[in-house]
């Protein structure tokens, strides 16, 4: 019987683990640094050990007493944490995984690699719900496409299990933490617990979950734009099943950007008589999702994986990546070395595992059209090539290249310049990040380091640009040389104004040599000039040329 040290093996997520490698036939020993609380598991399970064992202590000793085949960290928290248990591992050949999800160290695993090959052992680093499963679902989704624009992900928990200390250190110690995004073709930042939305899971057969989620910070940031074709963009999501809990980390997390607190990290003690205080009724009900968009075969595709945990299964999921790691080491199958756990498994091995809980995943594809071709159908084939790839939007995209600003000189203009964030006049070096989400697009455009944005949707024939109570409505002319806009109406709070009153947009997009090139004039009545701005962007001419999507049956 192969043996296997649990480091952590009686907490939330261990002692699930632990019960499933003993009834896969494990020696299990449960170590902890509470002997009282290992012995009262290994009592429930055939054969296992009690063992008194700290991550942070050396555990050469303890390796080389007991001589497991196989060790398995589910103590945590790692965020901030060395490899001290995997290098005592590799020292004394045994094999490590770890049920990490700190980006840092997952991401950084690899540093051991010539150690543990020579060592002749396997070195897993996140052998849970991300990396290890969502990289398995995201091998699935982009099977056959020719490129992935963007990747979303979110997990929801249920409050019927509460967060034990590691995990809420490990949430905390994000909150309100500026980390790396990789977005519209560059690194961006993101704040932690900031964009805050509400998911909705459904598969088939289930009533559907809306929850609240909002950014954590995880390793696919860093592993899924190096993994699939196109480097696609990546956002990930998380939240309990409380809103109410969602929005109050929201709130403490300005606490931190405001510089008002370093961290959070001082009440993840506070964290869990919190959220029993505050939990009320639960359901019993988690979800996790990911979605790809991209293009296939010409098509813009949207592919989605479900999966909707019920009757308080949800916490088994993060462990099952764990137990199949450890089923193909005892098998000899996994190849020695150091790596993280993203592209080690496959969908199929999680729902053998699945079918023994109250769990149930699905994929749906659909094709998506784009919102200027839904506009302009036919007419955005006689757009240059430039101009035309720039509209052809599915997910996330952006672009760089260079403009001249121009700002109006006169104090109203200034100041309304302002107000909308214009660049500053001069020569810019540009940015434009464009986020496709629900059939609408939003546009961020960074001169040199000031930004703005707006929303682009449609309504009827026309094109209609948001920039926070403002909606102007734009009719749009293709031809063979390029796109111009020209406005038809506006609104301010959803009420007509007048077009006598209205701002003089005057832009075009032309693509030339091979570039997109833009000019936008903005002026206002009585008032002038507020902003002029052209320039060139590059685009990628390896960019697959996408085919209007055919309709349904």
């Amino acid at each position: 019987m192969n043996t296997v040290l649990v480091l952590g093996g009686y907490g939330g997520f261990g002692a699930r683990l632990s019960r499933r490698l003993s009834e896969d036939g494990w020696r299990v020993l449960v170590a902890g640094r509470s002997f009282a609380k290992a012995k009262r598991l290994a009592a429930e399970l055939p054969g296992a050990e009690p063992l008194v064992a700290d991550r942070n202590a050396d555990l050469t000793p303890l390796l080389r007493q007991h001589r497991p085949l196989l060790l398995i960290d589910a103590a945590g928290p790692f965020q901030g944490s060395g490899y001290r248990v995997a290098e005592a591992c590799i020292a004394e050949r045994v094999h490590y995984i770890d049920l990490a999800d700190a980006r840092a160290f997952v991401c950084a695993i690899g540093d051991l690699d010539e150690r543990a090959r020579a060592a002749g052992v396997a070195v897993i680093s996140g052998a849970s719900s991300v990396p290890a499963l969502s990289g398995a679902v995201l091998a699935e989704l982009a099977r056959g496409m020719d490129k992935v624009r963007s990747v979303a992900m979110s997990i929801c928990a249920s409050n019927q299990v509460t967060a034990g200390a590691s995990v809420a250190t490990a949430i905390l110690s994000y909150v309100g933490k500026p980390f790396r995004v990789w977005k519209g073709g560059m690194w961006q930042e993101g704040i932690g617990w900031r964009r805050l939305r509400r998911d909705v899971y459904a598969v088939e057969g289930r009533r559907p979950l809306r929850r609240w989620v909002a950014l954590a910070d995880v390793p696919d940031y860093e592993l899924v734009p190096e993994s699939l074709p196109g480097r696609p963009s990546v956002i990930f999501r998380a939240g309990p099943e409380a809103a109410f809990q969602v929005f109050g980390l929201w709130l403490l997390s300005w606490l931190v950007s405001w510089g008002w607190v370093d961290s959070l990290t001082g009440l993840s003690r506070w964290l869990l008589p919190l959220q029993r205080l505050t939990t009320g009724r639960v359901s019993g009900r988690s979800a996790m999702a990911v979605e790809v968009k991209g293009i296939c075969r010409g098509v813009p595709t949207i592919r989605r994986w479900t999966l909707v945990a019920e009757d308080g299964c949800g916490p088994e999921v993060p462990t099952l990546a764990a137990q199949l790691l450890a089923r193909d080491i005892r098998q000899g199958l996994l190849p020695v070395g150091a790596r993280p756990a993203g592209d080690l498994l496959r969908v199929a091995s999680f729902r053998e595992l699945f079918a023994a809980l109250s769990i149930k995943d699905e994929i749906t594809t659909t094709r998506y059209e784009p919102l200027y071709r839904r506009i302009l159908g036919q007419g955005l084939d006689r757009l240059p090539g430039p101009v035309r790839a720039m509209h052809d939007a599915i997910g996330d995209g952006g672009a760089a290249g260079t403009a001249t600003v121009v700002r109006g000189k006169s104090g109203p203009a200034r100041l309304i310049g302002a107000v909308m964030r214009f660049p500053p006049e001069g020569t810019h070096r540009v940015h434009v990040t464009f986020e496709e989400e629900n059939g609408a697009e939003r546009w961020t455009r960074r001169f040199s380091d000031r930004s703005f944005s707006s929303a682009m949707s449609q309504q009827g024939k026309f094109l209609v640009e948001r920039f926070g109570p403002l909606r102007f409505f734009f009719s749009l002319l293709p031809d063979s040389s390029g796109l111009k806009m020209v406005m038809a109406k506006w609104s301010l709070l959803g009420i007509p104004l007048p077009l006598s009153l209205a701002p003089r947009s005057l832009a075009s997009e032309t693509g030339v040599e091979g570039a997109f090139h833009f000019d936008v004039s903005i002026t206002l009545p009585l008032i002038g000039l507020i902003v002029h701005y052209k320039g060139r962007l590059a685009l990628d001419s390896t960019e697959p040329r996408m085919s209007p999507a055919p309709a349904m049956n």
